[in-house]
């Protein structure tokens, strides 16, 4: 220690130090973290605590008056840290000066320069030569100098650069703070691109410069002036003044960037989305479109969450300038004569936890044609398909709980009544009901599992389909895939198995089940004189007798076997497995008669991965009897070296009893599906998986006695990081009965390459070989990284038939982290910080 000239000077060895290390004590008393706005750091409170009080004792009711002047908080027990090669206490000038190393450690907060003085007279803290601070939240300030306030409510920075938590970063000659809450950054700039780490100097994709960059802590924003918008270092655009939402704000009223949409009937269309911030749990987008061709649409959502869940309500609406850009005579542009002028919708959706294990929801629609929110994109209901439904679910340990009301609403542009619609004929589901119960506890040994199903089904219009084809040396062609009236089904259905293994590996699962429903219906005029006009054409020649009530019962007695063998070799190893089943069951009530409605079981497709269900319908309308044998090999192997193989080859027998799949129904399902023998057609399935991305599979369908190909589908794909490539081809053989009389095939593929490692060319494309037509295509190419992606694609979709203009569409998206989006593919998330004019 050296004293002289009102100077106390420590080299080498500072009281209370340990090394080169200060421990002060005493600061368990402050009041937490102090915080500079994101811009200084709390580390300067810590280093004015220290400075200020290191030659006098520690005042516990200071430090924490000025801990609580910067509103700020650190951990009550924390302790500060510090190191330097000389500390100088200048008793007559009351200044504090830490030179050579200086590094700062309290609560959190990390602080690093060359020198660092405290003058206790001025309240003027200055540290220089390389400062660098980190403070709690991880912001990183590095500067040439930083002079500022014990209080911190003003400062001036040189050669400013900041990296905040969230990857975003100023810089800028100088900076000032004044009042504790703005800091203006002079000649600024501000990106949310990372630097380069081999070219730190060049700059980045896209920055903003400007003359003044003004960070607002209060208002939580930052504003730019004499500004310009910089892309791969070229200016690209000036703005006078602009602001955006300060980067760590995840929710603020103001715009969001725009939108721009291309269309042949809409015209060009620009969207500009405003957000309000309402509360911390409700808020409201409204945003305004203008198309060219069809005028103004407004849309506003409304969008609130609770402890227990969330829901949204949504409206949009248009006055229509000009419905004759649309094809005549179609949903869009109305009636010949009665044009369709004003449309709209409100849509709603929300999901609610009642407790852990039950939830309720809904996703309902309502517009005024059914093709309004196709045709002008509305987000979340463009859908073609849309559900509209009302669900209550509930799930305990192997327990489920399902009861849902749903209305189907098919976006298409044919009118009602239309022959070609298909939204007339969709059905209101009042309810769907599932109930699953797997009891905990073994019963007898083996696993229980008892189902209960009920729908109730409305349909306004007969849904009938009549095509000319030859079945069975007759011409007909009607199927009817929905009665026009009410039907209602009620199901309980359960089943027992029993797993056992032998000394010899072989697994028996003997198997008991047992089905009861009953069916009402109340049908139409319309749809009785169909479903009789069906039942008593020379293809079927079995007649019906139409009633209210139907009653069923099946029962099924089976047994399964399985022998797995395992073959091993120094580098693989094999599992051969031979499989049987048995089922014996009555036939099938009703089974030749058009009287019950099918409506959950008419998708039937008869491959390997249905070869070895107890019953091979889709669903609870129709059901499996009479006696049947299913027989295959299943195979598996796998190899050191990561490769991977499987395959299951096998045919089913129908053993006795009336064969319900060649027992046709309202849509003659189970027609060509191979089960309509006594020996099915053989199914099978190949594929494999290798280490470097590369997989395939190979299924198919094959007549039981030529070996002729029924149906195939071929998959393969490859993906490796920067290739990916898949395609699919499809052949199923004609169905006449379903009204298709040729053989249908397509291939569809699709590819992906990254090149340059944030570029990326894609497309797709399905041909159809019956039409020989390009049925869609697509090509596109993007950019993207950590701060910047860019989109642009273009496709055609062609009818088969060749009746319809194709369509074309062009699409593109351009995101700028912490700024938004802007393009053809929706406005930016109400959730991004906004833009505010």
């Amino acid at each position: 220690m050296v004293a002289g000239g009102g100077c106390v000077v420590f080299r080498g060895y500072i009281p209370a130090l340990q090394g080169r290390r200060l421990v002060a004590s005493g600061v368990a008393h402050s009041r937490g973290r102090a915080r500079i706005a994101g811009l200084y750091g709390s580390t300067a409170l810590a280093l004015a605590l220290l400075l200020g009080t290191a030659a006098e004792g520690v005042r516990a009711q200071e430090i924490g008056d000025l801990a609580e002047r910067m509103g700020g908080e650190v951990p009550s027990d924390s302790q500060m840290l510090m190191e330097a090669d000389t500390l100088v206490y200048d008793i007559d000038a009351d200044m504090v000066t830490a030179v050579g190393g200086v590094r700062i450690d309290y609560g959190g907060n990390k602080l690093v320069a060359q020198r660092v003085s405290y003058n206790r007279k001025t309240s003027r803290l200055v540290a220089s030569g390389g400062v660098q601070i980190i403070d709690s939240t991880g912001t990183k300030v590095f500067s040439d100098e930083i002079d500022i306030t014990d209080d911190f409510a003003d400062g001036f920075v040189n050669a400013l650069r900041v990296e905040t938590i969230d990857k975003t970063y100023f810089a800028a000659e100088s900076a000032e703070r004044k009042g504790g809450l703005l800091t203006t950054f002079n000649n600024g700039v501000y990106t949310a691109c990372a630097p380069c780490e081999e070219q730190p100097d060049r700059a980045p994709i896209w920055r903003i410069k400007a003359k003044k960059i003004i960070w607002n802590g209060k208002a939580k924003t930052v504003r730019f002036e004499q500004s310009r918008f910089e892309f791969f270092g070229f200016p690209i655009a000036s703005l006078p003044a602009f602001e955006i939402a300060d980067p760590t704000v995840k929710r603020k009223s103001g715009f969001l960037m725009p939108s721009v949409r291309i269309d042949s009937d809409l015209g060009v269309g620009v969207t500009v989305p405003y957000y309000f911030a309402l509360s911390p749990t409700y808020d409201l987008t409204v945003s305004g479109t203008g198309y060219t061709k069809q005028g103004f649409l407004g849309e506003a959502e409304w969008r609130q969450r609770f402890d227990n869940g969330q829901y949204s309500l949504k409206i949009a609406g248009i006055h229509q300038a000009n419905p004759d850009e649309f094809d005549a005579d179609t949903v869009d542009s109305g009636p010949d004569g009665n044009p369709n002028r004003f449309r709209g919708m409100v849509g709603s959706k929300g999901q609610f936890d009642l407790n852990p294990r039950w939830q309720l929801g809904w996703d309902i629609m309502l517009q005024s044609d059914k093709n309004f929110s196709r045709t002008y994109g509305i987000e979340g209901f463009s859908q073609y398909t849309h559900r509209s439904e009302i669900y209550l679910t509930g799930l305990h340990d192997r327990n489920y709980f399902d009861l849902r009301g749903m209305k189907f609403d098919v976006q298409e542009d044919n009118l009602n009544g239309d022959p070609l619609s298909v939204d007339q004929y969709q059905p209101w589901v009042l309810p769907s009901f599932d109930y699953a119960y797997i009891p905990d506890e073994p019963v007898m040994g083996g696993e229980l599992q008892i189902d209960l199903n009920a729908r109730s089904i409305y349909r306004e219009e007969l849904d009938d389909d009549t095509f000319d084809n030859l079945y069975d040396g007759q011409q007909r062609g009607d199927v009817i895939p929905g009665i026009e009236g009410t039907s209602t089904r009620v199901t309980a259905e359960a089943e027992w198995k029993r797993s056992i293994i032998t000394d010899g590996g072989l697994v028996v699962t003997p198997l008991l089940g047992f089905q009861a429903d009953s069916t009402y219906v109340d049908q139409s005029d319309a749809s009785v004189a169909a479903i009789n006009a069906l039942a008593n054409t020379p293809a079927t020649g079995i007649g019906t007798d139409i009633q209210s009530a139907y009653y069923r019962l099946m029962a099924t007695a089976g047994m399964e076997l399985r022998w797995p063998v395992l073959f091993s070799s120094v580098s693989a190893s094999h599992v051969l497995e031979p499989m049987a089943q048995v089922f014996a069951r009555p036939d099938e009530d009703y089974a030749r008669s058009f009287g019950i409605p099918n409506e959950d079981a008419q998708s039937f497709v008869f491959d390997a991965a249905t070869l070895f269900e107890r019953d091979k319908f889709s669903g609870y309308d129709r059901i499996e009897g009479g006696s049947r044998a299913n027989i295959g090999l299943r195979y598996s192997g796998s190899y050191d070296n990561g490769w991977s193989t499987n395959a299951l080859f096998g045919q089913s027998y129908h053993l006795g009893g009336d064969n319900s799949f060649a027992s046709p129904d309202l849509v003659h399902a189970g027609a060509y599906s191979g089960l309509e023998t006594d020996r099915s057609d053989f199914v099978g399935l190949v594929g494999f998986a290798t280490p470097f991305g590369a997989s395939a599979s190979l299924s198919g369908r094959f007549d039981e006695q030529t070996f002729e190909v029924r149906r195939v589908e071929a998959k393969a794909g490859y993906s490796n990081g920067t290739v990916s490539v898949t395609s699919n081809y499809t052949f199923i053989q004609a169905q006449p009965l379903y009204g298709f009389s040729e053989d249908r095939h397509e291939v569809s593929a699709g590819a992906s390459l990254r090149f340059r490692e944030n570029w990326r060319v894609f497309g797709s494309g399905t041909y159809d070989f019956q039409s020989s037509v390009l049925v869609s295509d697509s090509l596109g190419f993007a950019y993207d990284d950590e701060c910047f992606s860019y989109t642009l694609t273009m496709s055609t979709t062609r009818d088969a038939d060749g009746e319809d203009d194709d369509e074309r569409t062009f699409g593109f998206n351009i995101s700028l982290r912490t700024l938004g989006d802007i393009g053809n593919s929706g406005a930016s998330s109400a959730s991004n910080a906004a833009f505010v004019q």
